[in-house]
């Protein structure tokens, strides 16, 4: 089969490999559609902190966004899955220790994590390889574009959770990429008067084109009281800006990480009795989000901007923007194509 393998900081190859055999416990998936991550950015570069952690090393498969369908299961996985459309958990503990008995299988220190620690071959290939229980099955109305964007939505989605506003309630979103994008189309669905703040008016016109009119740089941010800031950014300076925005007895929720550590002033934190919720993982939400993703709930689709072959990988990692690409955040992979 073909497969993406990066090599080394800023090398890579697409190559004929030997197809996955199933494990017992495994499944091997064909897979129809994944999707680039800032992640897999971060080890294009060489800049991915497992890689001085040791949790990761060249030459390696990315690959953690992905969906397709059941080819073969291994001994001990039922023949029921043959044939079935799947996305998975990008996280897969031991199983063992307190914290996977304790269903936070995605804080287990001895984890794996598909196409980024352990070893774990991801799914920028035309198989892949991964626990039967990862998988989160498809419902019909959910296809593989759709379904490759349930990993960071699942992420997106226990973001929006932990800002915990509702209607009547003004929720603040920093960052318009895609976990941004994803958390204010979250937000909106539960009823919140949802704004964003970007880096610049072009970077704020895709939000624009979902429907957030309430979308502003720095400079043209209203002094409105906002309940909840969600960072969704990469800014180190970012977190302690959330800090600043958001009311006395309101909520803070983190998900983005920036390249060096960001700091907050905890006399702040405490005098405003704010509540401040750090979030790892789509792990916890994957099937809530199926399910919005079915019901109509929130659309992901706009925030895919092109799809390409396994070749046109690199250039994406690279930084360059498809022929014809749109203005959404995110670009997919379909391994099928040539």
């Amino acid at each position: 089969m073909r497969a993406f393998i990066l090599t080394g900081p800023g090398r890579y190859t697409v190559d004929d490999v030997p197809p996955p055999e199933p494990a017992p416990g495994e499944v091997v998936v064909d897979v129809e559609r994944v999707g680039v991550c800032g992640t897999d950015v971060e080890f294009f570069t060489g800049e991915m902190a497992y890689l001085r952690q040791g949790h990761a090393a060249y030459p390696m498969r990315l690959g953690h966004e992905w969906a397709g369908t059941v080819h073969a299961t291994g001994a001990g996985v039922p023949r029921s899955w043959l044939g079935r459309r799947v996305t998975g958990d990008t996280m897969l503990g031991d199983g063992t220790c307190g914290r996977c008995r304790r269903g936070r299988q995605h804080l287990c220190a001895a984890r794996q994590e598909v196409g980024i620690r352990g070893g774990r071959a991801g799914a920028l290939a035309e198989r892949l390889a991964v626990p039967a229980t990862s998988l989160r099955p498809l419902p019909d109305g959910v296809d593989a574009e759709v379904g490759a964007l349930v990993e960071p939505g699942g992420n997106a989605l226990r973001v929006a959770r932990a800002a915990g506003v509702g209607p009547g309630e003004r929720a603040l979103v920093l960052g318009p990429g895609t976990i941004g994008s994803l958390a204010a189309l979250f937000l909106r669905a539960a009823g919140a008067e949802v704004h964003l703040l970007g880096p610049s008016e072009p970077a704020l016109e895709f939000v624009r084109g979902l429907g957030f009119d309430r979308a502003w740089t720095e400079r043209t941010l209203p002094g409105l009281p906002f309940d909840a800031v969600v960072d969704a950014s990469n800014a180190v300076r970012l977190p302690a800006l959330a800090l600043d925005l958001v009311e006395p007895g309101g909520r803070l929720a983190y998900i983005g990480l920036s390249g060096e550590p960001s700091r907050i002033d905890t006399r702040a934190l405490v005098l405003k009795d704010v509540t401040a919720v750090g979030v790892l993982s789509a792990s916890p939400a994957l099937e809530a989000t199926i399910d919005a993703y079915a019901s109509g709930a929130v659309d992901p689709r706009p925030l895919v901007a092109a799809t390409v072959g396994l070749d046109g990988v690199g250039p994406v990692l690279a930084g360059e923007r498809p022929a014809g690409a749109g203005l959404g955040p995110k670009i997919h992979v379909d391994p099928r194509r040539l």
